[in-house]
């Protein structure tokens, strides 16, 4: 009977291994972490495995065990000093040039997504880029399904903003191309 189950578990789990890792990816703040994080999802998800109910969604399962794993993560280093660095700010003497929305780096939105309010940015993801349903992200998150959608609403109404304003911002290449032309570099 081993043998079935553990056969049934890498049929029914490993066939979302590339999607849980993209969300970790998305949601963790460093590849190291998501990558641990996806391990214990799979460690856990296979402990109580016998829990699991043939013919339900094992997607939906496995979010739902990733994000309690993750918010484990998340309390145990709140309790952990906080570091950052300076080293990366920068400041630029350069004439402004605003950019249009078809001129947003990848970077740029990567960023906005990434300042989204966690609850919001979840959501998001889960329903935008991973494309669950309403109900499925509901039980991934265990909230009702209401909130999920007004997570959604808000969450899209704030990358909007973001973007807009991320494409509204000077745009130093192309000033520095500008300055250059025109002999002030």
């Amino acid at each position: 009977m081993g043998r079935d189950r553990k056969e049934e578990f890498d049929r029914l789990a490993f066939a979302h291994f590339r999607e849980l890792r993209r969300v970790a990816l998305r949601v963790c703040e460093s590849r190291e972490t998501a990558d641990d994080l996806v391990q214990e999802t799979y460690l856990r998800a296979w402990r109580s495995f016998e829990k699991f109910e043939p013919g339900t969604n094992c997607r939906a399962w496995l979010f739902r065990i990733f994000f309690y794993v993750r918010s484990e993560h998340r309390r145990s280093q709140a309790r952990q000093p906080l570091v950052f660095s300076l080293d990366y700010v920068k400041e630029s003497a350069l004439p402004p040039l605003t950019k249009t929305s078809r001129d947003l780096t990848v970077e740029e939105i990567k960023q906005a997504f990434t300042e989204l309010p966690e609850p919001f940015r979840i959501a998001v993801l889960l329903s935008d880029v991973e494309g669950l349903r309403y109900r499925e992200i509901a039980e991934v998150l265990n909230v009702p399904i209401g909130t999920v959608m007004s997570r959604l609403s808000r969450g899209r109404q704030m990358l909007r903003a973001r973007l807009a304003s991320a494409s509204s911002k000077p745009d130093e290449s192309s000033s520095f191309e500008k300055g250059k032309k025109i002999g002030q570099l």
